[in-house]
């Protein structure tokens, strides 16, 4: 099997109430190439659309990669990188005895396609001036103002 290609994927989501109406974005570079996708939902949560931008972005890709993915969720990185979505699926998508995980559906998702590439996430700081991040909240903001 030859080298992987190298993908960054930026992604953000935005939420008009939580839950209200929402979208995401998201941007893809490869070489020199930029995609961007976006989309939304009239009744949902940000972490949703949080998610939701991730599994778009995983999506999109056409063979195995190696992706650094960039999301200013903590949601979403603390819940890959410290284990914990993958606990709540071994014990049912309940985060503990008592309390069900939200976002089952997305988290099953998620999962699947992180066990097809090779992903590495990146938090980083929204509302910081960081290019491509703007640039996903922008394509989010506009999604969600779809459904006013």
């Amino acid at each position: 099997m030859g080298e992987l290609k190298q993908v960054e994927i930026f992604t953000d989501g935005a939420c008009s109430g939580n839950p209200g109406s929402g979208g995401y974005g998201v941007v893809l570079k490869y070489g020199g190439a930029q995609k961007e996708l976006s989309g939304g939902d009239r009744e949902t949560t940000n972490n949703r659309m949080e998610l939701t931008a991730a599994i778009v972005g995983l999506e999109a890709l056409k063979e195995r990669c190696a992706v650094t993915l960039y999301s200013d969720s903590k949601y979403l990185v603390d819940a890959i990188k410290c284990g914990w979505a993958v606990k709540w699926r071994e014990n049912g998508w309940m985060r503990n005895k008592k309390e069900p995980a939200l976002n089952p559906d997305l988290w099953e998702r998620l999962l699947d396609l992180l066990d097809k590439h090779v992903v590495e996430l990146v938090w980083v700081k929204g509302h910081a001036g960081h290019p491509e991040n703007e640039r996903c909240d922008k394509l989010a903001v506009s999604e969600s103002r779809k459904f006013k």
